[in-house]
């Protein structure tokens, strides 16, 4: 019967294309939630707080699908004829794209209106719109190619413009764009510089990839212990790199996604592997609780190891019922996030910004004392933002980096 499964299921794995998707919907979720009044394991816990809720393993679990991606995405290339040169090009432009995009939208809310002659909410609104020109897939059609053209150059001079009239600070002491921690865009950005590089230098050699694994790790360790000081020169441009938690995260993903490849067509095998490395995972972060609190804010290792064992169990078990059982249809509409990822984190935030500055009482749901209401109008905002991810897609709207 294993055979015959095996044969029957399809080429692609659509638990990538599900989890990916799943986190998504997660995190469009969390984000939305009002904190004050939903439990606090669905949010953030803070910074100092030895623990973790939904909200602190959200990220990391999408963090792990970047990593996971990657062998499928080299091996599409590959397939195209792409060489290594290219191949290094597209990994540069990637990450480049994810900086540029991340410092953008995470200065929004340092500009000063009266400085920059815009208010946040515009300002805001306006370099998402020149995202969507720059980066969006258009269609392949011989007659409109110089119109697509000149809407990416429309959006290149928007994100220019907006880029040299911000200002932040006070009149006297005025302020531009900051690096910062890059937003979540750009530490995506890194984790996956950090993982495609070491992949196209070491190609599926497992032992290679752990190698580089373990460096991230011992990075994040030491950083963690205050050891790193003598990098401190590089850190404002390398610092998510030199912290290591983000690569490691992501690198634990590349490691699955090798895994998978090489036993894809032994899923009870995969399924075994997968399900003791995610608890020896989650009992390493255990160990590791030791010595460092459990802590999204400060990226600890034991918060990282405990996020890498759930990514993988919740990977597992999608594996399982998904590509194994074809128990598929519930899960289909998890989807059009996990296919236009990209589109479906920032079409939201278009929304949320004329909300806030139309003053449209939309969001009434966020209430303190009513906890079921809050969660559940965030629970129909993130299925209806995935919804209308899937309208923007049929549209030819989908942002592809």
């Amino acid at each position: 019967m294993q055979d015959t499964i095996t044969e029957q299921r399809p080429s692609r794995i659509m638990s990538i294309d599900i989890m990916r998707g799943l986190t998504l919907f997660l995190m469009l979720f969390v984000n939305d939630l009002y904190e004050p009044g939903v439990p606090s394991w669905l949010v953030h816990t803070k910074a100092d707080v030895d623990g973790m809720g939904l909200a602190d393993w959200v990220f990391p679990g999408f963090l792990f699908m970047v990593g996971m991606s990657v062998p499928y995405a080299f091996a599409s290339r590959r397939k195209k004829g792409n060489s290594n040169r290219q191949i290094l090009l597209h990994i540069f432009s990637r990450t480049v794209s994810l900086l540029i995009i991340g410092v953008m939208l995470l200065n929004g809310g340092r500009i000063n209106p009266e400085l920059s002659g815009m208010n946040h909410f515009m300002w805001s609104i306006a370099v998402l719109v020149s995202i969507f020109l720059v980066w969006n897939r258009y269609p392949d059609r011989q007659g409109r190619r110089k119109f697509y053209l000149g809407l990416k150059i429309a959006g290149i001079a928007g994100l220019v413009f907006l880029a040299a009239i911000f200002r932040a600070g006070e009149p006297g002491r005025e302020e531009w764009l900051r690096t910062e921690w890059w937003g979540i865009l750009g530490l995506i950005g890194w984790g996956y510089f950090a993982s495609a590089i070491p992949f196209l230098l070491a190609g599926e050699r497992l032992g290679a990839i752990v190698l580089f694994w373990l460096f991230f790790l011992l990075l994040n360790i030491f950083s963690q212990l205050e050891m790193l000081g003598f990098l401190d020169v590089i850190k404002p441009v390398f610092g998510v790199i030199i912290d290591g938690n983000v690569p490691f995260i992501v690198l634990t993903g590349l490691i699955a996604g090798i895994l998978l490849r090489r036993f894809g067509r032994e899923p009870l095998k995969l399924i075994s592997v997968f399900s003791v490395t995610g608890i020896l995972f989650v009992f390493a972060g255990v160990v590791l609780r030791h010595w460092f609190i459990i802590s999204k804010i400060y990226g600890t290792p034991s918060w990282g190891m405990i996020c890498n064992g759930i990514s993988i169990l919740v990977f597992a078990m999608l594996f399982l019922v998904v590509d194994y059982l074809n128990k598929d249809r519930w899960a289909k509409a998890f989807l059009p996030a996990g296919q236009n990822s990209l589109t479906t984190y920032l079409a939201p935030d278009v929304l949320y910004y004329l909300i806030w500055w139309i003053g449209v009482p939309v969001l009434l749901y966020k209430q303190d004392h009513s906890p079921v209401l809050a969660v559940t109008g965030s629970l129909v905002w993130a299925f209806t933002m995935v919804g209308f991810a899937a309208l923007l897609a049929r549209l030819n709207i989908r942002l592809k980096l």
